[in-house]
């Protein structure tokens, strides 16, 4: 199988991206060579990259697995790949795989960089395995109890994601906060009520902050009861956080933390990998429920123009996924 070619998006420079064409090896031992068939567009990250606004001292924290170039351009970046092992070891060949590589038509990567999809997720689902992942991990790192008022502000991919495992646990009441009000169809369909952030309810045990906004971190303060913790899993890039922290933050002993996906929460680091985490996730994607997620796809060729849209701000698409059908 001689050098080929696949093609590929890149960021040429903030708010301009293009359709490249690249090599295409061929795998060598414990290689695989992936066929794209989805990707997925991981909005609040993607976007922030593609107006430029990664600050420089983040620009080692923020790169990709399989990132080329370097911020604020040219890059190739994304990390939620769907495609078939048409070459490789034989316990993978043909085997539909999920990977944390960029939006391109085919791809050769080591074999320990996929994970195998089950047969009963969909590969558009499959798409969100990366979001569902960060979900996980934010779970790990807040570890709600059987009975506990949760809220989660901010229903993007992440937050909803959030919202969705926390109906698994026991007794909890789980709102989703927004101000979109489209996003109500969304949390009836992920099992949660939904509520603008005027009518939340308070007195909450914990509340996820996924906004990434100043006024969405405030707020998920004040819904908080005493002794009531923030997990702040929102990413605010080049934007600053300004937060009152006078009134009940203090009186009330609440608290903020941060949860990030680059690493195993603490919680289960001694006893998880990477791997085992990212398996939990595709299989926690057998729940149809997060179908409510995907909301439009494209194909291929169109990837620069849909990305500058949800850049410009278009607030009514979560998931939108990339179709590389016509690419084969």
């Amino acid at each position: 199988m001689g050098e080929r070619e696949a093609r590929a998006f890149w960021l040429a420079e903030p708010g301009r991206g293009e359709i490249r064409s690249e090599p295409l090896r061929t795998p060598g031992p414990g290689e695989v060579l992936v066929r794209a068939l989805r990707s997925g567009i991981s909005r609040g990250t993607e976007t922030l990259v593609f107006r430029g606004g990664v600050p420089p001292d983040q620009h080692q924290q923020m790169r990709a697995p399989f990132q080329e170039g370097d911020f604020p351009g040219p890059v190739k970046y994304g990390y939620l790949s769907v495609g078939v092992v048409e070459d490789g070891p034989s316990a993978l060949q043909d085997r539909r795989v999920f990977c944390l590589y960029p939006h391109q038509t085919a791809y050769v990567v080591p074999a320990s960089a996929v994970a195998e999809v089950p047969d009963d997720v969909p590969s558009d689902r499959a798409v969100l395995a990366g979001t569902v992942e960060t979900a996980v991990n934010a779970l790990w790192d807040a570890a709600p109890l059987v009975g506990d008022r949760v809220t989660v502000v901010g229903a993007g991919m992440v937050g909803c994601c959030v919202a969705r495992l926390l109906t698994r646990i026991p007794g909890t009441r789980v709102t989703l906060v927004d101000t979109e009000p489209t996003r109500a169809a969304v949390a009836d369909a992920l099992g949660v009520t939904f509520a603008a952030p005027e009518d939340a309810p308070g007195g909450c045990d914990l509340v996820v902050h996924a906004s990434a906004t100043s006024e969405g971190l405030q707020r998920s303060l004040e819904l908080l009861a005493r002794d009531g913790s923030v997990l702040d899993v929102s990413w605010y890039g080049d934007r600053s956080v300004t937060l009152p922290l006078g009134g009940a933050f203090h009186s009330a002993r609440l608290s903020i933390r941060a949860s990030q996906v680059g690493t195993v929460s603490p919680a289960r680091s001694g006893r998880r990998t990477t791997a085992d985490r990212l398996a939990l996730a595709l299989d926690l994607l057998a729940d149809p429920a997060f179908d409510a997620l995907l909301t439009g796809s494209s194909p291929f060729p169109e990837l620069p123009t849909v990305l500058a849209r949800l850049a410009d701000g278009d607030r009514t698409a979560l998931c939108h996924t990339i179709d590389y059908q016509e690419e084969r």
